[in-house]
């Protein structure tokens, strides 16, 4: 009599089954087996929030096969991802068992999690089982219905009072709102020109104080999700700065060198908002895309569980990198003890480990692909960085004087790379000459640089995460759909990595701001996230949060409903007339399958026609203008204007 463990994914089963051998039968249930109803809400809202759970028809034939082997088994162990998400499945999975066949007294069911799949690992796990922890199942079910009913409830609103076919969702709104704000901040900020001055010494040296005060003045503006500052230097008027240059002789006197060491620590090894961040700065990857790979990585058992707010790393960890570090560098690169990094994650949850690799010594596996090989190596040396020795540099700092300014360059020289070496971070030195106080140096030329202050940058997939971890919005395992759900539901593009709202997202966003303020602030979203925190520590019932919720949120949609005002969505005019009916303009608007041309007497006049961005180019095969295509999934691309004529296409522009 075999013993059947249930995991998520066929990879996961597949690696699984290389270490229990032919005792153990290993079933993937490929994600949820139950959820809500696709159709309707699937909440009993008068009803103490009973829910309907239903069985997908795609997931009937698994459920049989889960069933069929769970009346053979000896034992049935529920292996599901160790967090919120993976408790749920496994409590569903015991749920459809015990009523679908009388369990032998239910005994022989169990719950058991690891954050790595190795064959250590797995095997202790299988010596600590537990029962399913119906706190973090609670937790979840409660976001699960909390976003349900937010969902449910608001898209009808929208459907009456911006446009039909609209959908809202709780977390998803604040993203928008915060790429919708930035938007606004950036349209408000004011530009001023201002100019750099600095001199070629054979080195650079930087002005920084003229008659004693400082050469830039920082200024501080409040934005919606913080504060944001920005310098610029006292010289804003062409006739001030060459009035100063020309006061400038050639000669430039060294008031002071100083030279000190300073040393560089490594980071913490990646939580998931950092490894996202990171596969958004150093590859250009959405989050999606990043945790894609990080789910295969962490499927073939090259990695440890990939969603977390954890920087903990085990005791077996830190002796495994620690012993790889002294046999392949030395002893001097490893640090002088163990070193270890504390959670400072406001809403850091479950006790995970930190995403790391599971073997110190495979530096480059085998059979993976390229892409997937990149990420498993910017975490291999972030995390086998973590406990390598400090990296040791001379920074030396040289001020001249010139009339009434004062320069200053900095030098750099690498000690000792430490960490460095193994992270492989390029370090590029800067070593000033060899000088003495009272030294004159001559100048070879001044250079002016007229600049302009520059208003806060758009949102990337990078700082938006960083934004949403900020403000305690979110969760590891929500970053990446969050994202993915605002750009498919067209209230944001995604446009040279920077994300810009469209017409119907800001329209959205003004409704939903205007008339469910609560819902909308980053506060009450942050709330919501530490109340389900507490409920799967067990402080809070879901059901009592839930009321708490409803109750205020259900007179609030109602009287929306009623009294709000309609929301006009913006559209955009291409400055054409409309060929079919000649008294229309041509405009371009936003539908299920994205941007297309209409005339602005919808529903008077019925015209439309495909809409084409142009690129700015021209088309190097045929000469025909450039336009901006976007595969199935949203990724933007260029291609020619005459296809399926001209059949040119590429990623980057020519």
């Amino acid at each position: 009599m075999k013993n059947l463990l249930v995991v998520e994914s066929p990879t996961k089963a597949r690696t699984i089954g290389k270490y229990l051998g032919s005792d153990y039968e290993v079933i993937a249930t490929v994600g949820h087996l139950r959820d809500l109803p696709k159709s309707k809400m699937g909440v009993d809202m008068k009803h103490d929030f009973e829910v309907d759970y239903v069985v997908d028809d795609a997931k009937k034939q698994v459920v049989n096969s889960l069933i069929t082997a769970a009346k053979k088994a000896k034992n049935i162990y529920l292996a599901t991802d160790p967090d919120r998400e993976g408790e749920a499945i496994s409590w569903h999975v015991q749920w459809l068992l015990t009523n679908s066949y009388k369990a032998k007294n239910n005994d022989n069911i169990s719950r058991i999690t690891f954050h790595e799949i190795t064959k250590a690992a797995v095997e202790e796990a299988l010596e600590n089982q537990r029962e399913v922890d119906m706190d973090l199942v609670n937790a979840q079910q409660g976001r699960r219905i909390l976003d349900r009913v937010v969902g449910y409830s608001l898209s009808p609103v929208l459907w009456k009072k911006v446009r039909r076919g609209l959908s809202a969702g709780r977390v998803q709104s604040v993203a928008v709102r915060l790429i919708v704000e930035r938007e606004t901040e950036i349209e408000a900020f004011k530009k001023e020109m201002y100019y750099k001055i600095s001199a070629d010494l054979g080195f650079t040296a930087d002005l920084f104080k003229v008659d004693g005060k400082n050469a830039y003045v920082s200024k501080k503006i409040n934005l919606f999700d913080g504060d944001y500052t920005y310098s610029k230097s006292i010289f804003s008027k062409k006739e001030d700065v060459d009035k100063f240059v020309k006061s400038l002789s050639k000669e430039f006197r060294v008031e002071s060198v100083e030279g000190k060491e300073t040393t560089r620590t490594p980071l913490p090894p990646y939580t998931t908002s950092k490894l996202q961040q990171a596969g958004a700065r150093r590859f250009g990857w959405s989050g999606k895309q990043t945790m894609t790979l990080a789910q295969r990585l962490y499927e073939q058992g090259l990695i440890t569980y990939h969603r977390t707010d954890s920087v903990f790393l085990s005791e077996k960890a830190i002796a495994d990198f620690r012993k790889y570090i002294g046999s392949e560098y030395g002893p001097n690169y490893l640090s002088d003890k163990p070193r270890v990094y504390k959670n400072t994650a406001k809403n850091a949850q479950e006790a995970h480990e930190s995403i790391r690799p599971t073997n110190a010594s495979n530096r480059d596996p085998e059979n993976i692909d390229a892409k997937e090989l990149k990420l498993y190596q910017l975490i291999w040396k972030r995390a086998v960085g973590t406990q390598a020795a400090v990296a040791k540099m001379q920074n030396t700092v040289a001020i001249f004087s010139n009339g009434t300014g004062l320069f200053k360059s900095v030098g750099v020289r690498m000690l000792f790379d430490g960490f460095l070496k193994i992270s492989g971070e390029k370090f590029e030195e800067e070593i000033l000459p060899e000088m003495k106080v009272g030294e004159s140096l001559k100048s070879k030329s001044l250079k002016i640089e007229e600049t302009e202050t520059s208003p806060p940058p758009r949102y990337s997939d990078a700082s938006l995460v960083a934004s949403l971890e900020r403000q305690g919005i979110g969760r590891p395992s929500t970053y990446a759909p969050i994202i993915s759900v605002i750009q498919l539901r067209q209230y944001v593009e995604r446009e040279e990595g920077r994300f810009h709202p469209t017409s119907l997202g800001k329209a959205v966003n003004e409704f939903l701001v205007k008339n469910f303020g609560d819902i909308m602030s980053l506060p009450f979203t942050a709330k919501m996230e530490l109340d389900l925190d507490e409920v799967a520590a067990g402080k809070m019932d879901w059901k009592e949060m839930m009321k708490n919720f409803w109750g205020k949120f259900e007179k609030e949609v109602k009287s929306v409903e009623g009294t709000a005002e309609r929301v006009k969505v913006e559209v955009e005019k291409t400055g054409g007339k409309c060929p079919e009916c000649k008294k229309g303009e041509l405009v371009i608007r936003v539908g299920r399958f994205g941007k297309f041309i209409s005339c602005d007497r919808f529903p008077d006049c019925k015209y439309t026609a495909q809409y084409q961005e142009a690129a700015g180019f021209n088309c190097p095969t045929c000469g025909k203008p450039g336009v901006v295509r976007k595969t199935k999934t949203g990724r933007k691309f260029f291609g020619c204007s005459d296809y399926p004529n001209c059949k040119w296409a590429g990623w980057k522009r020519p």
